[in-house]
């Protein structure tokens, strides 16, 4: 089912249902999934109150929900305001969300957004197209607000022995800012976890090449994954990271990339993410939680 529907005081909105979840995408800003969740429950993705409903000006919003930049962040690339219209097209079973071309990078994104007719499952293609005149190098970029009180998932390689593995298989990024003893950070030996913690205000940040093709997000009961495509021997951006997990007091950001691509003009790249959505799943507190109560969730999906 899609249907127009008015939310959060943005009159032009439109909804899309099954009998599990629904996803809203506005056309007032964005392009933006402002709301992803269980029929009748919270939203997953973070909702910034005084933004909500707003359109127009030169300031960039952060808004809340789902949206698409393209990478190494940059000011004030990365934070061209999307705060006007954007156009849509209605499928059978997808929607299809195109603002106008950036001005000021050349760059036009594009989102299409379609729903499982039966399964709490949304698969969301990012595309980027060059408007301009010559060749951009650039990544893909999507950008998940999830709701304050939770926390991200981020698996690790594989692990193995000292003597069967001289050398190292992956990496991590931090950012000047980061600060690994902060207690929002749980390390374990095979995945990594960042909380959300309403009161502590000071941002942080890490990312990594996160092989697996996964990154997730637990929060009340319910745990939101993302799956999508590692490609395996391409550059990626920021030291090599195809997932990047950002705080502080109000949203936790989870985030993958694409492989950093010299896109030609009148050329266009694709980045597909798989959402899906669980209910009644143990909190997580160490990796034994994750490996007993999520991987099996996982597997089946990813």
């Amino acid at each position: 089912m899609i249907e127009k529907v008015n939310y959060q005081g943005w009159p032009n909105c439109y909804r899309l249902a099954n009998d599990s979840i629904e996803v809203i995408v506005t056309t007032d800003v964005g392009p933006r999934v402002i709301r992803l969740g269980f029929i009748g429950q919270p939203n997953e993705f973070a909702e910034i109150a005084p933004m909500m409903g707003q359109t127009g000006g030169d300031e960039f919003r952060i808004y809340g929900g789902h949206r698409f930049w393209h990478a190494p962040e940059a000011r004030p690339r990365s934070y061209v305001p999307d705060n006007g219209p954007v156009d849509i097209k209605r499928h059978k079973d997808y929607v299809r969300l195109t603002p106008p071309t950036e001005a000021a990078t050349g760059i036009q994104k594009e989102i299409d957004v379609h729903l499982s007719a039966e399964k709490a499952q949304v698969t969301v293609v990012h595309r980027l197209y060059n408007r301009g005149l010559w060749a951009v190098e650039l990544s893909p970029w999507a950008i998940s607000l999830m709701a304050a009180g939770g926390r991200a998932i981020l698996p690790l390689p594989p692990r193995g022995p000292q003597r069967d593995n001289l050398l190292p298989t992956s990496l991590l990024a931090i950012w000047p800012y980061t600060d690994l003893s902060d207690p929002r950070f749980i390390l374990g030996s095979r995945y990594i976890m960042l909380r959300q913690d309403r009161k502590m205000p000071s941002p942080q940040k890490i990312g990594g090449m996160i092989s697996d093709g996964w990154a997730a997000y637990f929060n009340r009961g319910h745990l939101f994954l993302k799956a999508f495509d590692y490609e395996n021997g391409l550059p990626y951006p920021d030291f090599g990271c195809s997932v990047e997990c950002f705080t502080n007091d109000a949203i936790l950001e989870l985030e993958t990339l694409g492989p950093l691509t010299l896109l030609e003009p009148d050329e266009y790249l694709e980045h597909v993410e798989k959402w899906f959505l669980f209910r009644d799943v143990p909190e997580p507190h160490n990796d034994s939680d994750i490996e007993r109560n999520i991987l099996p969730l996982l597997q089946p999906a990813v």
